[in-house]
């Protein structure tokens, strides 16, 4: 289907819900600017352009008075990231958050398009609430986020989810206000997704969930092209953020007395990368972070192939950035690997590991596999046990593979039965857990520093909280160590948690940055 025949098709939409409209020919303009998988796969020479004068329009100041906003996050912490933002430019509008989605005047899907079980949540959710648009027309229903960059997606939603007022992506987020005001204005539905990756915006309001942790973006997008993946074609390529902007805002969360924060981007190793005018790197960012009063400072998601020696030197040290590095391999076999697009060998993965654990012996690896991909062998599979078990991941994030729409991998036949899959995942995560366990059985009767983040899930009663290694603990104290870093004995340790005693408040000036 070409553009005029896919516009055509959605006018008739658009129509069905616009009798009385005469003109329709500014949809196209504003209205409806669908997402194109074909264009979001092209990677332009543009320069990517920084604005760091953003300013919400005086004429939308007063929008959202008296009324509430509900936003809805599904997948990664980057989607986290921008629930952030986003809840920061309705609260400048003057709204105010709705403590229950249903009772919201607003409401938002910020959703992941990394697997299909993802999709099916928020497709269900936006059959759920049609009956809410039948009692309260007014009401505005948006989706947002990854899945938004999907054609598919969007089609789907124009034949059978005509509940929906709005569909935006990941690329004009800082363009909300101009959303809303369509969609109060309009009896269709808008839609807003820029195919091509945007502009970096700089200065967009926030308003964080915690006081205590912050997500603190580096860059946007990913240029990797794993062929299970859906990310550089609903982020778009890899823009990174200027060095001098992150700094300001790590330093501003310093001021605020913030404890953790963490790098975020689809591929922060790659980050620098894209800058013309100067060689700067993670590991030079590393360095500079380090000299702010951040007691704690993680970074996120990790692709092997652009680990640096330099970051590795500047981890060694010691400091703030923390011990715990999250290194995805996916598979332990070369060959699956390769039809995997990861760029690495076993070898390669293998001797990276082994650099990292000469440069710090104390390092908590983790990692993220993925079970059953096309053509997997029993054999192949096993290569990825035997990595397992040479590596010693203290902690492992597995799935089993699912076709994402609009991948290569999606024209490969799924060829490993699920049954197959199910038994190969069951092997494996006996083995995470064995290595999690004896991992966390070295903590016992040790005292750790734990940035105490809250009551436990199961028992509000009891506190949790991580170490700098991210190991989960359980204890009892007072609530007054909610957003503090404490010390704490450990009692026992469990399969993936430990349990411990609570000893003491840490102070601010024993806190090495």
């Amino acid at each position: 289907m070409n553009e005029e025949q896919r516009k055509a098709g959605s006018l008739d939409v658009i129509a069905q819900r616009n009798k009385k409209e005469k003109d329709y020919s500014q949809y196209f303009e504003t209205v409806y600017q669908p997402p194109s998988l074909k264009e979001a796969k092209k990677r332009g020479k543009e320069e990517v352009k920084y604005n760091r004068d953003f300013q919400i329009d005086e004429k939308f100041k007063d929008m959202g008075k008296g009324r509430t906003f509900f936003i809805k996050t599904y997948g990664c912490q980057m989607n986290a990231h921008d629930t952030e933002v986003m809840a920061g430019i309705f609260e400048a509008l003057g709204y105010t958050l709705a403590d229950d989605m249903l009772k919201a005047d607003v409401i938002l899907l910020n959703t992941c398009a990394i697997r299909e079980n993802a999709e099916n949540k928020v497709f269900s959710e936006i059959g759920n609430l049609k009956h809410l648009k039948r009692d309260r027309p007014d009401c505005l229903i948006g989706v947002c986020g990854c899945m938004s960059q999907e054609e598919s997606v969007v089609n789907k939603i124009l034949k059978s989810f005509q509940n929906v007022d709005m569909i935006f992506g990941t690329h004009n987020i800082h363009k909300l206000p101009e959303i809303l005001e369509e969609a109060y204005l309009s009896k269709a539905m808008v839609i807003d997704v820029w195919s091509k990756e945007g502009d970096v915006i700089e200065n967009l309001p926030k308003v964080r969930d915690d006081y205590f942790k912050a997500w603190v973006n580096i860059m946007y997008g990913c240029d990797k092209f794993c062929t299970y993946c859906i990310v550089p074609f609903t982020r778009g390529k890899e823009r990174s953020r200027r060095p001098e902007d992150i700094i300001e805002e790590v330093r501003d969360l310093a001021r605020q007395g913030y404890k953790e924060i963490t790098l975020l981007g689809q591929n922060v190793n790659s980050y620098g990368k894209d800058l013309q005018d100067i060689e700067y790197g993670l590991g030079d960012l590393f360095e500079d972070i380090a000299k702010i009063d951040i007691p704690r400072v993680r970074f996120t998601t990790s692709h092997p192939w652009d680990f640096t020696d330099h970051m590795i030197e500047v981890i060694a040290k010691g400091g703030n950035i923390v011990p715990h590095i999250h290194l995805p391999v996916q598979s332990g076999n070369d060959a699956v690997l390769k039809i995997m697009g990861r760029k690495y060998t076993r070898e390669s993965y293998l001797d990276l590991v082994n650099r990292i654990k000469a440069a710090i012996p104390d390092v908590a690896l983790t990692t993220d596999i993925i079970v059953g991909y096309p053509n997997e062998t029993e054999e192949q599979f096993e290569e990825t046990l035997s990595l397992y078990d040479e590596v010693e991941f203290e902690h492992a994030y597995t799935y089993l593979y699912s076709q994402r729409d609009g991948t290569p991998a999606a024209r490969m036949k799924d060829n490993v039965a699920t049954e197959v899959k199910k038994e190969r995942l069951q092997r494996l995560n006996k083995k995470v857990g064995y290595y999690s366990e004896r991992a966390l059985k070295a903590y016992e009767g040790e005292v750790v520093t734990v940035l105490c983040e809250g009551s436990s899930k199961k028992d509000e009663n009891v506190l949790a909280g991580y170490t700098e290694k991210n190991k989960l603990v359980n204890f009892r104290g007072p609530k007054e160590a909610i957003g503090q870093l404490v010390k704490v004995k450990i009692d026992e340790a469990k399969q993936y948690s430990l349990n411990g005693t609570f000893l003491n408040i840490v102070e601010a000036e024993a806190v090495e940055a």
